[in-house]
């Protein structure tokens, strides 16, 4: 764990020693406020919840975590300093969880600095804090799930702008896979248990299940199944393009 420690503090460091953090931050928070209370007419709906804040958490994940995850690999295997990491003493799975808990743990901290709408409602009125704290949690599994798939997808290419192509199109399909517009195309000739499990497999609907206010067992399984397997197809997609 100490490798794993490192790493994180490092990649860490690197998010504020550049640009890149603080513009990801701005932007993130500038949309969110934008959608919440222009876009979600948050004041005109005179509810007093975060539901339509939450309900704008996937469209930002899909544009804003591709762009963070594209560089995590993408830009070491240009750069050529993944040789560099890979002669340091750690192993290619706690490279990778080392990188992805920093760029988790940025993004968490870029949540948290949402906490002024999290005021607002409460000096508007009385809302379901439990909700609101669940729906939290639920957003950042969500993030989590979105960065494993592009830290998967940094991990294939040297190209940073085709690791963030690619990210958004299987994220996209990630999250509506559980709506006609995804399982339109395996209905026709799928059997049934395909379709279903296909449909399951949603960021939605598992998001939406846990803003509800009810943090259900199984979807924190899924998206801790997500991020995992995410992971481990990263170490072994680094395994194999080591050569390269």
């Amino acid at each position: 764990m100490g490798n794993v420690s490192a790493i994180f503090r490092r990649e860490l460091a690197s998010y504020f020693s550049t640009p890149v953090a603080y513009v990801f931050i701005v932007i993130f928070l500038a949309l969110a406020s934008g959608l919440t209370f222009m876009l979600g007419s948050f004041y005109e709906s005179r509810q007093a919840d975060l539901s339509i804040f939450f309900f704008f958490q996937p469209w930002l994940y899909l544009f804003l975590v591709p762009a963070l995850s594209m560089r995590l690999w993408a830009e070491e295997r240009k750069s050529g300093s993944i040789e560099l990491l890979m002669t340091l003493p750690v192993t290619v799975p706690r490279a990778v969880v080392g990188k992805f808990l920093a760029a988790w743990a940025f993004i968490g901290l870029t949540l948290a600095l949402t906490f002024p709408i999290w005021l607002t409602v409460n000096y508007l009125g009385n809302p379901d804090n439990g909700v609101i704290v669940a729906s939290y949690i639920g957003s950042l599994m969500m993030a989590g799930a979105f960065l494993s798939v592009g830290a998967c997808m940094s991990s294939i290419t040297r190209n940073q702008v085709i690791a963030f192509v690619l990210t958004v199109a299987v994220c996209f399909v990630l999250l509506f896979s559980g709506y006609p517009l995804v399982l339109y195309w395996f209905s026709g000739w799928a059997p049934p248990a395909i379709v279903d499990a296909i449909a399951a497999t949603s960021f939605l609907t598992h998001f939406n299940s846990i803003i509800k206010g009810v943090i259900d067992f199984r979807d924190i399984v899924y998206f801790a199944v997500m991020i995992g397997g995410g992971l481990v197809a990263n170490v072994i997609i680094l395994d194999l393009k080591k050569a390269d």
